[in-house]
């Protein structure tokens, strides 16, 4: 499976922080933005990963995240010239994608809770069309609402109803086949002249092909497009991370977790940023990792 992230888009809602610096690219606490997404992925253990973002903003990504290599994955880079919506990351990426199937995450979400790697990891072995990951919201109105049977098939999708029929909202992280890119590339624009993820999603749902996973008590999905909602991602992760003693989205904790890299490998990196909290926690997951046995995916953290 390959992997993409979508970090396009002007970031609107967001200025000034983002007159000079993609959205994607701004501190939610101690890393970029962009970590999120990427560290997703990895607990997946998807190591081929396509970073779409405006021309601009290219080679800030490359200078941040550079190939991959250090992280033992392979990062690749495309642009979007103008938002297009986010099926249009589908059309961008399609030779990357080859003949694999594909994860589509947006480059503002947060995802973290118990067992997510596992979880990622048996929608991927399962997959057939579309998987979908949804999340109870107080306000169902401002999203794409899914309603579910009691397997987990999806029956229904609505964006942004006036009467939603449930508060499960879908969230932005997509598991597809193959298929998905010749549907992409047929998609016909919206009344917005734009991709609509939705269709996409809803194509598979005339086809019985759609299942949602519904992400519960314990996990908290965030995304981060306005300010009130980027500053309370940051404190959601200092106050776990503090607490915890165990950071949220260190991609370099899990490369090691997931055996993409060594124990020396990972020391590396951490001293490397050994002036902050965050190269030496890393630093200290390197100690630990040398010390026990072989890294498996198994082992991966819930973040």
């Amino acid at each position: 499976m390959k992997g993409i992230i979508l970090a396009g888009g002007s970031g609107t809602r967001l200025r000034p922080l983002t007159g000079a610096l993609s959205k994607h690219l701004l501190p939610v606490y101690d890393k970029p933005m962009v970590y999120y997404p990427l560290s997703v992925l990895m607990l997946a253990g998807i190591r081929d990963v396509l970073v779409i973002s405006s021309r601009s903003h290219t080679e800030l990504y490359q200078e941040i995240l550079g190939d991959g290599g250090r992280l033992g994955i392979r990062i690749a880079y495309a642009e979007q010239e103008e938002p297009r919506g986010i099926a249009d990351a589908l059309v961008i990426g399609a030779d990357f994608v080859g003949d694999d199937p594909v994860a589509l995450i947006l480059g503002d979400n947060i995802f973290h809770g118990p067992g997510f790697s596992a979880l990622l990891r048996d929608s991927r072995r399962h997959l057939d069309g579309c998987a979908l990951f949804g999340y109870p919201v107080r306000d169902p109105r401002r999203y794409g609402v899914a309603t579910v049977d009691a397997t987990g098939r999806l029956l229904s999708i609505e964006e942004k109803p006036r009467a939603p029929r449930s508060n499960l909202a879908v969230t932005g992280l997509y598991f597809y086949s193959n298929d998905v890119l010749g549907i992409a590339k047929n998609l016909g624009p919206s009344a917005r002249g734009e991709l609509e993820i939705t269709d996409v999603n809803l194509s598979y749902l005339a086809q019985g092909r759609a299942r949602l996973t519904e992400l519960g008590r314990g996990f908290a999905w965030l995304d981060m497009g306005t300010h009130d909602s980027l500053l309370q991602a940051g404190q959601y992760v200092q106050l776990l991370e503090r607490r915890q003693g165990e950071w949220i989205a260190c991609v370099e904790e899990i490369a090691l977790r997931m055996g993409f890299i060594d124990a020396d490998a990972c020391h590396r990196l951490g001293r490397e940023m050994a002036a902050s909290d965050y190269g030496r926690y890393v630093m200290e997951v390197a100690a630990r990792g040398a010390a026990s046995p072989a890294a498996s995916p198994a082992a991966a953290p819930a973040d």
